[in-house]
């Protein structure tokens, strides 16, 4: 079995040449949000807790961005595997238009209602004041972080997983030094406290896009494409494009409101509470790039696959990003579970943050550390299987299940009418969404109803892998 899964050479050197790139681009984009954390966290619990609620308005931004992005993934990468060049640039400016839109929307909003969207977690004067403060300038990095989204998307799919990661190193370091300065008033920068951690994610923010138009320009790669033939889309496009990304940006969203809501339920219990859900979040997105990477390498392997025709290859090596999930996620919850305490203490480095705050996030830890197999599995197989195999809108009927018909009432009923204790409502959280949804995906996956090509070889591929399996059958 291990030989059978483990013991393809020529899948783990494409696999890891697309894993590792990405998973290093998204390692340093986490390291940016912790930076920020760190920082903030030394003007003390309120300010961190305001700057973690002001932020989860982008963060559902994100979310929304993500899956116009997932939804235009699916075709990119299967058009990638048909060498369709003009379906590629097509979707590309179908999908730079949407998130323009979209993000100009939710700027709008933050700039001009940025203490009504704080008092949705928290009505306290001090922590809207502050987090009002920091959303009135940070929203002007939305339509950055956007479309830098779409950037690295079209480029990922495209097998050109190296210039996200760069210019992700460059805008890291960038922010790390406008943090310092601005936040403290080092470097002869002005000290501007939680605004200038503000500002610090504004420049880098549109440093990203800019530089990957930059060296993209030198390159001519899928990012330089002619103006005609990027918004050349007619009516039949954008219909096609929507037909299967809809699903994605409803799922998506579904998710990130749930995931919204459970931090206005947290927020509502108490700011401290928060403090320690935001130092949680900004490890939890450090432990993720590492399945991030795996994703979007399976992503484009089960794509690009599918596109092609080569259905079989693509449901084996489906097969073993399952798999080496599974027991990475294993080994990954026992580290987080024995250090959990040293984890927590990292963020504390000016003493600021207080003993029960970094008590509880240990405990967060420890909860996480248990479930991290049952959350990634869901995952792999929506994110990095389920979808580039051309089934975007199993992932919206699930989490619409499991989320919002279990999760979220439950977490709701936990946290208000039967009080429990904190960590007990954060558990419930986890383990009411988890375990369905498992259960249910891998199911799912053995139908092989996830196959679903967009191109015309895909289309016949299928056609023969199901006529394959049917022979084997009779044979059998």
């Amino acid at each position: 079995m291990f030989k059978k899964y483990f013991g393809d050479m020529g899948f783990w050197r494409v696999a890891l040449k697309l894993a590792f790139p990405v998973a290093m681009q998204n390692l340093l984009t986490s390291s940016f949000i912790l930076v920020d954390t760190i920082m903030v966290g030394q003007l003390g619990d309120l300010s961190l807790s305001a700057v973690g609620m002001a932020g989860q308005f982008g963060w559902f931004l994100n979310m929304i961005t993500f899956g116009m992005c997932s939804g235009a993934a699916v075709f990119i990468s299967q058009y990638w595997g048909a060498k369709d060049t003009a379906g590629i640039r097509r979707t590309y400016g179908i999908a730079v238009v949407s998130v323009c839109l979209i993000s100009a929307l939710f700027f709008g909003i933050g700039l001009l209602f940025p203490e009504g969207v704080v008092r949705i977690f928290n009505r306290e004067p001090d922590v809207v004041e502050a987090g009002a403060a920091y959303l009135r300038i940070a929203c002007w990095s939305y339509l950055a972080t956007g479309v830098n989204m779409v950037f690295c998307i079209v480029l990922r799919s495209t097998e050109n997983v190296k210039l996200p990661m760069y210019v992700s190193l460059v805008t890291t370091v960038l922010n790390a030094f406008m943090d310092y300065g601005l936040i403290f008033g080092a470097f002869g920068l002005p000290e501007m406290g939680i605004q200038g951690a503000a500002l610090a994610t504004v420049i880098s923010a549109w440093a990203g896009p800019v530089l990957i138009l930059a060296v993209s320009a030198i390159q001519h790669n899928m990012l330089i494409s002619p103006i005609k033939e990027l918004f050349g889309f007619n009516k039949r496009s954008i219909a096609k494009y929507y037909a299967k990304a809809t699903p994605v940006i409803i799922n998506e969203t579904l998710w990130g409101l749930g995931t919204l809501l459970f931090s206005v339920i947290f927020a509502n219990l108490g700011y401290q509470y928060y403090a320690a859900v935001t130092i949680f979040r900004t490890f939890d997105n450090i432990a993720f790039v590492f399945f991030i990477g795996l994703c979007n390498a399976s992503s484009i392997m089960v794509g690009k696959n599918v596109g092609a025709g080569n259905i079989k290859r693509a449901v084996e090596d489906s097969r073993r990003f399952v798999l080496f999930v599974f027991l990475f996620s294993v080994f990954m919850g026992v580290l987080i579970i024995v250090f959990r305490c040293q984890l927590a203490s990292v963020f504390n480095l000016s003493g600021s943050i207080t003993p029960d705050t970094l008590k509880l996030t240990a405990s967060l830890l420890l909860v996480y550390g248990i479930e991290l197999p049952m959350r990634n599995l869901p995952y792999i197989l929506i994110v990095g299987i389920f979808r580039p195999g051309g089934d975007t809108r199993i992932g919206m009927k699930l989490d619409l299940l499991s989320l919002w018909l279990c999760s979220v009432p439950l977490t709701t009923l936990a946290a208000f009418v039967f009080k429990l204790p904190f960590i007990a409502v954060f558990a419930i959280m986890y383990a009411a969404e988890d375990y369905l949804k498992v259960i249910l995906c891998v199911k799912y996956y053995f139908t092989y109803n996830w196959l679903r090509p967009v191109t015309e070889q895909g289309v016949k591929g299928l056609e023969e892998f199901y006529e394959s399996r049917r022979k084997k059958l009779a044979d059998q």
